[in-house]
């Protein structure tokens, strides 16, 4: 019996697809993905960006691939990474192709887009011949003309018709190794359109709220749509798409999965804001901490608290806990449970090293 049901998400149970070796769907972790805003024809640069993307906690990385020199650039770039790459394909049918031969585990493309029913064939053989998944990523910004003009204006229902739409094409041609997204910069439209094919379909979802903007409002607008969807069981894998370094994509990707204790992975740190009462700076602290505990990749729940007034009861509910104290006297608590006193200076220090021993611990 779980003592706190309210924590409870019940995940839909989806088909298990493999991008790679990561599998996508059922009951398999949630993945994280981000995309290079490199030129893919830059290898060296590319694979720099994947490895700092991979680094940081990503299971997946998208590459754009919009012309032919990119497509076979992912020959070199697939062999110098440790991570499954999708290849990002719009409209030529030949750069599927090239990409699948060139080892991109996963197509993302619009099989509407590709053109008649022979060029879709030759993408899905190659598809199959090379292990490669697809993701059929429907987006409000290009939707199919004739359903543009049934529906007047990108609503739920156009995204959902066009999804239904290329899925038929890819399980006409017997072909089901697939994900699929329905996309759109509307948070609002974003989660009623992935509700509404949540329902109609058992294919692993690709969360995302497109062109969400800088860090901050594209942050904000992620958290809010992608984590209404999670907390309704809804979703397989995600990216956050901001206007910024791929690399805080991966960051608030894992942060939101933590959030709702859906995948743990690394430090989780629960601090106060700060106020008058804090008897050292939080802020900074918290800010140090992070940086030097970045590299810690086992679930350690940490709490960073100025003063007692809600010190002693967050510190009882995590791994590791300091509580500012009168005087530089600041308790530390380890598994809930008084420890020792710690000056001001050795804070940081201090925490650093029992989060280590703690990684050790548990590792072991």
């Amino acid at each position: 019996m779980n003592v706190r049901p309210f924590r409870n998400i019940n995940r839909k149970k989806t088909k298990v697809i493999n991008v790679g070796n990561v599998k996508v769907g059922g009951d398999n972790p949630i993945s994280v993905q981000s995309m290079t805003n490199t030129l893919t024809t830059d290898i060296s640069a590319t694979i720099e960006q994947i490895n700092k993307i991979h680094e940081e906690g990503a299971d997946l990385v998208r590459v754009s691939c919009p012309d032919e020199d990119s497509s076979k650039a992912l020959k070199e770039i697939t062999k110098n990474v440790q991570i499954p790459v999708i290849a990002d394909i719009h409209f030529h049918y030949k750069r599927a192709i090239e990409a699948a031969e060139n080892g991109a585990k996963c197509l993302r493309i619009n099989p509407g887009n590709i053109g008649d029913k022979n060029k879709i064939y030759e993408v899905l053989s190659a598809a199959k011949n090379n292990d490669c998944s697809i993701r059929i990523g429907v987006n409000a910004g290009s939707l199919e003309k004739d359903i543009l003009e049934k529906y007047k204006e990108p609503c739920p229902e156009a995204l959902v018709e066009s999804a239904k739409r290329n899925i038929k094409i890819l399980e006409d041609q017997d072909f089901f190794n697939f994900k699929i997204s329905v996309k759109s910069s509307d948070v609002f439209l974003s989660i009623a359109a992935y509700r509404q094919l949540s329902d109609a379909t058992d294919y692993p979802l690709h969360l995302g709220i497109t062109e969400a903007g800088s860090f901050v409002s594209g942050s904000v607008k992620s958290s809010i749509g992608l984590g209404s969807l999670l907390l309704d069981g809804i979703g397989d894998t995600l990216r956050v798409s901001l206007s910024d370094d791929p690399v805080k994509e991966v960051k608030i990707g894992n942060e939101i999965l933590k959030s709702l204790g859906l995948r743990n992975r690394g430090v989780k740190i629960i601090s106060c804001p700060s106020c008058a009462r804090q008897a050292f700076q939080v802020i900074d602290t918290v800010k140090i901490l992070e940086e030097k505990l970045s590299h810690i990749k086992t679930p350690i729940t940490l709490s960073i608290i100025g003063c007692v007034v809600n010190g002693p009861g967050e510190a009882a509910l995590t791994d590791i806990g300091i509580t500012g104290g009168g005087k530089g006297n600041n308790m530390l608590y380890l598994s809930g449970v008084q420890s020792e006193k710690v000056s001001t200076n050795d804070i940081v220090n201090k925490i650093v090293a029992e989060v280590e021993k703690k990684a050790s611990e548990l590792e072991n």
